[in-house]
């Protein structure tokens, strides 16, 4: 991508800002009835929300939580005025920024949480300057760019003591709390192996940065929108999504539909850090014989592998495959020719000692095998999980609902101290990935080597570092556009 000269980098004053006024607003809290005590009204019977990233996924978002009929939305913030459009109908009584940085600092104390929905480069100092004011805080998947951010956001959620909540909807869901119940249940035995695979990407990836630049639109601020990543000349279709294919912004499959799919066995086998790691990528032909070399951008599909220790759910360690482009795994041979395997473009497939299970994206229609099993087989009572009320809905309601009750007071089904660590394994596959195309010039001056294949990288998890490669310790901590800073 090109290192053009950024003729806007972002001003540090609001920084400052953020920074001086953390602990003095970090007090400010919804205030629930029961810390009132009986025969008091909380200041507030609603949750007020500020929503960043108001267009596509954080349209959803916002209307979510409002839909739950226990929240308002006070205010609307994005950098594109096409993208937040139907937000801004939608909700005509909110009062609209484009910058986030202005929005926190004039309005801080008139909001109690925050939904953050910007492309992924963005999530991070968008949460933890909220959470730094004190807000509580749902941000869509994946968590963050990068596994430093993750482990920052998740540690800043105990020091702040706000409610949090990942965009991974189908944590809330039935499937994964059915899922447990039958291994809780030991329906298919220990499990060993998982099989974690989507047909994504549906946007283009594998490809050389465009060539020629575009007039930026009048209703995006370009500046903003790059937030942290390098700058840049604006090119065509980036905005509003083909971003996921692009290192500096996105995270490729793995951050668009892992958070959905790979959570379900973090949920069933209760799976923390991931130890080791190892990939395999397919090629893009720039013609007939030769390879195509574009580290700027997610390759076209992939296959990872990654090792978890053993947890208190099994009796050793867990080896979780994951695959995007269209591969899938063998149809395990319980499955009828006929009958569909996951959900027909993504699935999760359990391996047991005594048995296997799969199901959907997001969990869903979740089956043991062979499926005559699904309806036959008995839980425990003991077992037995309370479902989260209200589909898919019911994700922004729980966070709603927690919000109101105050830290540590209820429950929900994604907070980053589960959504942290889910990311840091699907971010770290990414460092799998992405070693594989670092090279350097042959000794001879013929060509280039390529140090990271053919490696499993080996994690310090206390120390987030590879210890057997260093060079790919560079995308564990990405260096942020000057004027921009996590503030920790």
């Amino acid at each position: 991508m090109s290192e053009n000269k950024d003729p806007n980098t972002p001003n540090s004053s609001r920084r400052n800002f953020m920074k001086a006024g953390a602990l003095a607003a970090a007090g400010f809290f919804i205030v629930p009835r029961h810390v009132l005590g009986k025969g008091f009204i909380a200041p507030s019977d609603k949750l007020v929300v500020a929503g960043v990233g108001v267009g596509g996924m954080g349209g959803n978002d916002v209307a979510g939580v409002f839909n739950s009929g226990k929240a308002d939305i006070g205010f609307l913030c994005d950098v594109d005025d096409r993208r937040s459009e139907k937000s801004r109908q939608k909700f005509p009584n909110a009062k609209y920024y484009k910058d986030w940085r202005e929005l926190f600092e004039k309005e801080g104390k008139n909001f109690d949480a925050v939904t953050v929905s910007t492309p992924d480069h963005n999530h991070a100092v968008v949460a933890m300057a909220a959470m730094q004011l004190g807000k509580h805080v749902y941000v869509q998947k994946p968590l963050t760019h990068d596994i430093y951010e993750a482990r920052m956001l998740t540690d800043a959620a105990k020091r702040y003591k706000v409610v949090t909540q990942m965009g991974n909807q189908g944590s809330s869901g039935d499937g994964v709390r059915q899922m447990r119940e039958w291994y809780d249940s030991n329906a298919i035995g220990d499990v060993h192996t998982v099989y974690c695979w989507t047909n994504r990407p549906v946007w283009p990836q594998g490809i050389p940065w465009p060539s020629t630049k575009a007039e930026v639109p009048k209703e995006l601020d370009w500046n903003l929108w790059l937030g942290t990543a390098p700058y840049t000349d604006y090119v065509d279709k980036l905005v509003p999504f083909n971003w996921r294919g692009w290192w500096d912004y996105g995270t490729g499959a793995l951050g668009d539909m892992g958070c959905h799919i790979v959570e379900a066995p973090f949920s069933v086998l209760n799976l923390k850090y991931a130890k080791d790691v190892q990939a395999s990528v397919g090629s893009v032909y720039v013609d007939e014989f030769k390879r195509g070399y574009f580290p700027q951008s997610c390759p076209p599909s992939s296959h990872v592998t990654l090792t978890f220790p053993k947890t208190d759910k099994t009796k050793g360690e867990v080896t979780v495959h994951w695959m995007d482009g269209g591969i899938q795994p063998t149809r395990p041979e319980e499955l009828g020719a006929d009958e569909v395997f996951g959900d027909g473009e993504n699935g999760t497939l359990f391996i047991g000692t005594k048995g296997k299970m799969m199901a959907g994206c997001y969990g869903e229609n979740p089956q043991l095998l062979p499926t005559s099993r699904t309806q036959s087989f008995q839980v425990k009572d003991k077992y037995k999980l309370a479902r989260v009320p209200g589909s898919a809905g019911g994700h922004y309601n729980q966070w709603v609902e927690a919000c109101q009750a105050g830290y540590g007071n209820k429950a929900v089904s994604s907070p980053f101290e589960i959504a942290g660590p889910l990311t840091e394994a699907l971010l770290m596959a990414n460092l799998a990935i992405r070693g594989i195309d670092i090279r350097v010039p042959k000794a001879d001056g013929k060509g280039y080597s390529y140090p990271g294949r053919d490696l499993t990288l080996l994690w310090d998890n206390d120390q987030m570092r590879v210890t057997n490669f260093d060079e790919a310790n560079q995308f564990v901590k990405r260096e942020y556009r000057s004027g921009w800073t996590l503030g920790v």
